[in-house]
């Protein structure tokens, strides 16, 4: 597998809220948001006086310590409707073109999560791992979003608070359980209120988009030019909602649908992780090394039976902490997201079997971003915070989350009851949620690109095809096969479409498919 690509752009795991079971973003908050009708106004001549400041300020580069690149700090305003109240400070990072040939413009990137650090993607992936040619025309470029890794990291939980967290039943049983989960919910709650809590309601997606049209002011780009994976569509397609005069060239990748209420998202994402472990389950049984049977339906009795086993009494790591199912649970999820990871978590899953964690608690650490020493990344915490102030919680009481039971485990007879109780997070969040799902449009915008993958676990491929719609401008193209997102996976057609469209402005043919 190549190590600079991350495993996973899209967080999924016990109580993360969103595109981890409960609440994958979708709407656009209300918090200091202008309409779209206003904010596509926003040209730096039609800037309000209150946020001239902002559009005006200077980016002072430095080394950043990574060979090749520069980094700098951005300010924004914490609340866009109080501009003149409180500042947020932005990491912001870049790798001026290459050549040779004639500089396009700056290249913003996003990996998705929300939680994931665009900076962190662009130092280790993008801006080394993208195609040369683009590299070549374009600065690469990535800002942390706020509440995110360098961008005034959205905090939580100790790291033992979250090894515990990591660790409760996410597959109660009875009312005892349902308690003890519920009571996890909170505490995760309470904790980014006490430690974060002046931030917290202001990581909304459509803030996040709006501080991206100040940097491409700053950047001197007269329109925005972006690849979003995974959540990171969500962000590409409310600036364009918001700012659609100043849309360039955009790559949604792995799309979400905006228009779906959070349950309907989580259930639909549940099925996606179902169409993905039966792409693994095939795949299996075909190799010698398979130890989840011999035929795909074999695959998932055997794996609800060792989720069962390790729900009644987890296993050795290697270390103090012991496998249990939601670990495991995240360890096989993690692996969902890339096939090159199938063969990784044949052999984990064979080692549970035998009473060795060690693998599976390996992949849920890496899904974590959880370090040796015990630390977390804030990649969950700032996944909570954006999904739950983006839309109204999937499901407000456990009553709720017992009645949708049956439909989650329909969509996934393996991983159905625990998407669907990791849906109660956002229940207990102390700030209210701003956005609510609605389609976006981004009228008057320039063709935008929307890639799909048919057997995506975490965006599923009906997704892409909404959003293409719903776009005025946008046009689908779809990759048949495997894995979470497809540019840069390996489609030589997917690829060509792709850094076309960049380098050339000109669109795929709505509807073109690629192997």
């Amino acid at each position: 597998m190549d190590t600079r690509r991350p495993l996973r752009t899209l967080a999924i795991a016990l109580g993360t809220a969103g595109l981890l079971i409960s609440g994958c973003s979708s709407g656009s908050s209300t918090t200091g948001a202008s309409s779209p009708a206003q904010a596509a106004s926003a040209r730096p001549s039609a800037v309000p006086a209150a946020l001239k400041p902002f559009y005006a300020q200077h980016l002072n580069w430095r080394d950043c310590g990574v060979t090749g690149f520069q980094c700098a700090t951005m300010k924004a305003p914490l609340d866009y409707a109080k501009p003149d109240g409180a500042e947020i400070k932005l990491a912001v990072s870049r790798k001026k073109a290459t050549g040779p040939g004639k500089r396009i413009g700056s290249l913003l990137v996003n990996p998705g999560g929300p939680g994931g650090s665009a900076i962190g993607y662009l130092q280790a992936y993008a801006a080394v791992g993208y195609p040369a040619q683009v590299r070549a025309r374009y600065d690469m470029v990535a800002i942390d979003p706020r509440g995110v890794a360098r961008s005034e990291p959205v905090e939580c939980l100790t790291g033992a608070q979250m090894d515990a967290y990591t660790q409760v039943d996410q597959t109660p049983d009875d009312a005892a359980e349902v308690t003890k989960l519920s009571s996890a919910f909170k505490k995760f709650a309470t904790g980014c209120e006490q430690r974060s809590g002046t931030i917290l309601p202001h990581v909304s997606t459509v803030e996040t988009a709006r501080d991206m049209d100040v940097l491409r002011a700053l950047l001197g780009d007269e329109r925005l030019h972006y690849v979003g994976a995974s959540y990171g569509t969500f962000l590409g397609a409310t600036y364009a909602e918001l700012f659609p005069a100043r849309v360039g060239r955009l790559v949604l990748d792995g799309a979400m649908d905006p228009s779906l209420p959070s349950a309907e998202m989580n259930r639909d994402q549940t099925a996606g992780f179902e169409t993905a472990f039966q792409s693994f389950a095939e795949d299996c049984v075909k190799q010698a090394d398979c130890p989840l049977g011999t035929t795909s339906a074999d695959a998932a009795t055997h794996l609800k039976k060792l989720f069962s086993d390790l729900d009644a009494k987890p296993i050795a790591t290697g270390e103090s902490r012991k496998l249990g199912e939601s670990l495991a649970t995240t360890g096989v999820i993690a692996a969902m997201y890339d096939e090159t990871a199938w063969p990784q978590l044949r052999e984990a899953l064979a080692a549970a079997k035998a009473g060795d964690g060690s693998g599976l608690l390996s992949l849920a650490d890496s899904y974590y971003e959880r370090e040796p020493n015990g630390s977390y990344a804030n990649l969950m915490y700032a996944n909570a915070a954006v999904n739950c102030l983006d839309l109204p919680p999937a499901f407000a009481t456990s009553k709720a989350v017992t009645q949708a039971l049956p439909a989650f485990e329909k969509a996934s007879p393996v991983f159905g009851k625990g998407f669907a109780w990791a849906s109660l997070n956002c229940a207990y969040w102390p700030v209210p949620a701003t956005g609510a799902p609605h389609p976006l449009k981004a009228e008057g915008a320039a063709p935008i690109v929307v890639v799909g993958t048919t057997r995506d676990p975490a965006t599923p491929y009906k997704w892409a095809r909404s959003l293409a719609g719903q776009l005025s401008s946008g046009t689908l193209l779809t990759y048949e096969g495997d894995g979470h997102t497809a540019y840069g996976r390996g489609s030589d057609c997917v690829d060509t479409a792709i850094n076309s469209y960049l380098l050339e402005g000109t669109a795929p043919d709505d509807g073109k498919k690629c192997s």
